[in-house]
């Protein structure tokens, strides 16, 4: 009798579906994982016959001794999980990480002909699970990476947030003297429509060939599997829960694009740190916790702004050019004089509030319409083109490695890492 894990043929009038079966209580169906990766569902009443083909056989991953090659650089890969590092639990029918950093270059054999490979594992966990204490395990891992010798490493990351982990990193670690590469992936390791191993390989080829330094992230360039692109750290975000080509440069552009089948490396931008393992690598890893982001919407009260008391930093997340409702045009918006007394105190009593645009692309202009006018008197303080995801981590960074809160306050509109582009033209932003 067959059961979740199996490989079976499932009969039915009108077809014969081949495939893993799936566990499935929550339908009257049968689920079937086909070859290509994707799952398809068969009315139970439609099913004349399910046949085995062959039992699940549960793999348990041999710890491959990796030979060491002196005509090839070294990439250390640090684990941290995420889909990349994922694989279906038929117990379950979810999406588990368990995959050990052996069994990444088990399955992705191609590495060992690009690199020396290590392989160490820093955390096993879903990106939405990450918290600031998580930044520091990766940064003292990059760190003693570095110091035994690396030519680069590659951080595998879930997605979700991977954004905020690389702004995070790009912050933490100043002077850095070799590339660290962030890959994830949409789809997991054992599917086959998998992005892992194509942007897995692609980072690897990045590192190995070029004499670029610093914190990027390495995904698909499109839904295909012929390129990937290099994204600068600061400035990308996900802009699609699926698609292999999520990732996408936000008022900035790629760095490099790495063709997967003939191995070409292009640069489209010039202007990067290169590579020196002579440099001194320098940590500012502190990250303040009381930092919070809030997204302005209709109809907001003034209790919305005063949850934030206490805390050292407030990302908001205004509308079009950094608004706020705190305008009164009638009598129906006399609430707003409270929201702009509610933020006017956020700031008289120490806490950094930082203004920040939800349309994504473009650039925050406090000094056109008269509510960001009325916020910028406050003392509320641009954040330019930054992302809310980078203008929040790099707020948090700011007040726990400045003590001085006007350094801290000064450094929000000053480019430090690539978070701010001056440079953007109005044109460009989908370019």
């Amino acid at each position: 009798m067959a059961s979740s894990g199996d490989k079976v043929k499932v009969v039915t009038k009108d077809e014969i579906v081949e495939g893993v079966l799936m566990p499935n209580e929550e339908t009257d169906s049968v689920v079937v994982k086909l070859d290509n990766g994707y799952n398809v569902g068969i009315d139970k009443k439609k099913v004349k016959k399910i046949e085995l083909v062959e039992k699940n056989k549960e793999k348990t991953a041999k710890k491959e001794k990796i030979t060491s090659n002196k005509n090839l650089p070294t990439i250390s890969i640090l684990h941290t999980g995420g889909t990349i590092a994922s694989k279906v639990d038929y117990k379950t029918g979810g999406v588990v990480a368990r995959f050990e950093p052996e069994e990444l270059i088990e399955m992705f054999p191609e590495l060992k002909q690009i690199a020396n490979i290590k392989s160490r594992l820093v955390a096993k966990m879903f990106s939405e699970d990450i918290r600031f204490g998580h930044y520091q395990l990766m940064v003292k891992a990059i760190q003693e990476e570095i110091k035994s010798g690396v030519d680069g490493i590659i951080l595998t990351h879930g997605t979700d947030t991977m954004t905020y982990t690389s702004a995070a990193l790009a912050f933490a670690l100043e002077n850095l003297p070799v590339p660290v590469i962030m890959v994830g992936a949409q789809r997991s390791s054992d599917r086959g429509s998998s992005d892992a191993a194509v942007n897995l390989i692609c980072a690897a080829e990045f590192i190995a060939k070029t004499d670029f330094s610093g914190v990027a992230i390495c995904m698909h360039e499109n839904m295909d599997d012929n390129n990937c692109v290099i994204l600068p750290a600061c400035k990308t975000r996900k802009l699609h829960a699926s698609r292999r080509d999520a990732f996408k440069p936000v008022n900035d552009k790629i760095i490099a694009k790495v063709n997967f089948e003939n191995k070409k490396i292009e640069f489209l931008k010039k202007d990067y740190n290169k590579k020196d393992k002579k440099r001194e690598l320098i940590i500012k890893d502190d990250f303040e916790a009381k930092v919070s982001i809030l997204r302005c919407h209709p109809n907001m009260v003034p209790k919305q702004f005063e949850f934030y008391e206490g805390y050292k930093g407030l990302v908001i997340e205004g509308t079009g050019l950094g608004q706020a409702p705190v305008g009164v045009p009638n009598e129906l918006c006399e609430i707003h004089k409270k929201n702009l007394s509610a933020i006017k105190n956020l700031v008289k009593n120490g806490t950094v509030v930082v203004m920040t645009s939800q349309t994504i692309f473009g650039r925050v202009q406090m000094h056109v319409y008269s509510n960001a006018i009325d916020l910028a008197n406050v003392g509320v303080l641009s954040g330019e083109d930054m992302l809310t995801e980078t203008a929040f981590i790099k707020l948090a960074w700011l007040l726990g490695n400045y003590k001085n809160k006007e350094e801290a306050k000064r450094l929000i509109g000053v480019n430090l890492r690539g978070e701010i582009n001056n440079k953007i033209e109005p044109d460009e932003y989908l370019d």
